[in-house]
């Protein structure tokens, strides 16, 4: 982790235009007095399971990934995130320990605020509640979703629907190539299973001509048979 001093202020305040736009400038003020911007490097843990929570993180460069640790050494992705998303706040809200872990996927820069800070923003300021209100309610949807997709899914299902995660999230180029490269580790523990089945499936997928991939590099070539392997299996 190290502390940026002079990162570029102008590119901040586009990137957290979203909640620029809702504060007053006594408001605005406030929080910048409590902001810092932190670079991680990549794979550095930015916060550990059972830790105090005591900042709002928001990702404003890099890939971020939340997991948690599994039986065994394995990990279990939960989510991942893309610039300008912020993260790290629901613990502080629920008055507990993080449950969760989240490390950088690649080198990445974060503003974080504390916490104690941004809630007494929250306190006089609906529209900055609503707005996180808001946030809360997508992750929590999509972690529905990904309860039924790891407990019911075979393991072609659970691969698929992850890939497909992976394109919402972080995008593909005019080619079908991701827009992120991934650790097969990573492929797995995104999907709920071990990195020798993530690697297998991968290898079914490409050669069904689904994807073409080249080490970390994955291009989507038949979206449609992707969408629904992800559904059938």
């Amino acid at each position: 982790m190290t502390i940026l001093e002079n990162y570029d202020e102008e590119r901040i305040k586009r990137s957290l235009s979203a909640v620029s736009q809702l504060l007053t400038p006594a408001d605005g003020e406030e929080l910048k007095r409590s902001a810092r911007v932190v670079k991680y490097r990549r794979n550095e843990i930015i916060y550990r399971e059972n830790e105090q929570p005591t900042r709002l993180l928001c990702l404003v460069n890099g890939k971020v990934k939340i997991y948690r640790d599994g039986i065994g050494g394995r990990s279990l992705i939960n989510r991942v995130l893309r610039p300008v998303q912020y993260f790290g706040y629901r613990a502080y809200l629920a008055r507990e320990p993080y449950v969760t872990a989240a490390a950088a996927f690649e080198e990445s820069v974060l503003v974080e605020f504390l916490m104690a800070d941004v809630c007494k923003v929250m306190e006089r300021n609906a529209g900055l509640t609503a707005f996180f209100m808001q946030e809360l309610a997508v992750d929590l949807g999509i972690a529905d979703r990904r309860i039924v997709s790891l407990t019911q899914k075979h393991v072609r299902g659970r691969l698929a629907e992850a890939l497909l995660h992976l394109v919402d999230v972080y995008g593909i180029d005019s080619e079908g190539i991701l827009s992120a490269q991934i650790s097969r580790e990573d492929m797995a523990s995104l999907s709920n299973m071990t990195t020798s089945n993530a690697i297998r499936t991968l290898s079914e997928f490409a050669d069904e001509g689904m994807l073409a991939v080249h080490g970390r590099t994955i291009k989507f070539v038949d979206m449609k048979r992707l969408e629904r392997t992800s559904l059938y299996g």
